[in-house]
């Protein structure tokens, strides 16, 4: 369980599994590595797993310079020469995304896991965009205020596990809350495109295997973020997890494991 500087950052991460293929784990925001536990547990791959900036056993955000910048040059540090399966889910795909295009070289597939790139919808006129952006209000709201614990309770309404927010054991929620700051660091890449992962050509010229991945019981925005990236790739696939919301590598890492598996052939 080594912890060293990378990218200028104390970076908790860790090693399992065995073979010559291996796969890069990056965690959602608010999450961190132990998210893929159970998953790492049923695949039969090398996998490498961990903490971003600001979560888990790493260092906090400095708050200096962009977020996404930070995570993604913490990421690309894992990086070798030897061909990676990049798997990321939500603000961790988008990181995913982000390495693909900018090492295509050394990226063997892509598995994208609920991407959180809601700019992909509003460009392609996706009416969903609209009422994600109402939907979140609330949350934007109560992040203006300051109102860290009442932002959290609301963030994880529409992106947690579906499990009531006061089921949630109390060192959960305390970490949710204090982590809450990172949503709105991630926002100008996300909301704007900050870094043109979507401009012209770019998506296109991707030639890596590109993996979707979400729940049925996801929002509705999911989709339409699929659809709209999904137009623009050369060649890619989805699956769907029956029952399953936005936090399905910790719900139900079976089948996530499985269809991880089948894509990357472990």
């Amino acid at each position: 369980m080594p912890s060293e500087i990378r990218a200028g950052y104390r970076t908790y991460w860790d090693e399992e599994g065995e073979g010559a293929r291996w796969a890069l784990l990056i965690h959602p925001s608010l999450a961190s590595s132990r998210i893929w536990t159970g998953v790492r547990d049923r695949v039969t791959l090398r996998t490498i797993a961990f903490d971003q900036p600001g979560h888990g056993q790493s260092a906090p955000w400095d708050r200096k310079g962009d977020f996404h910048d930070q995570a993604t040059a913490v990421a690309a540090s894992f990086l070798t020469a030897d061909p990676v399966d990049l798997v990321g889910h939500s603000f961790g795909a988008t990181i995913a995304l982000r390495l693909a295009l900018e090492h295509p070289k050394v990226v063997r597939s892509l598995t994208l896991i609920e991407p959180v790139l809601f700019i992909a919808a509003k460009r392609a006129g996706d009416p969903e965009f609209d009422r994600h952006m109402e939907r979140m209000e609330g949350f934007d709201a109560a992040l203006a205020l300051g109102d860290y614990a009442r932002a959290a309770r609301t963030f994880d309404a529409v992106w947690g596990s579906g499990a009531p927010w006061e089921t949630l054991p109390e060192a959960v929620r305390a970490k949710l809350v204090s982590r809450i700051p990172l949503i709105a660091a991630g926002e100008p890449v996300l909301l704007h495109d900050t870094r043109g992962l979507l401009d012209a050509g770019r998506l296109e010229r991707l030639s890596c295997p590109v993996h979707f991945l979400r729940g049925d019981a996801s929002p509705p925005i999911i989709a339409a973020i699929h659809a709209a990236l999904r137009a623009r790739l050369a060649q890619s696939d989805e699956a769907v997890i029956p029952g399953a919301a936005h936090m399905l590598t910790a719900t139900h890492p079976q089948e996530t494991a499985a269809k991880l598996n089948a894509w990357l052939g472990g």
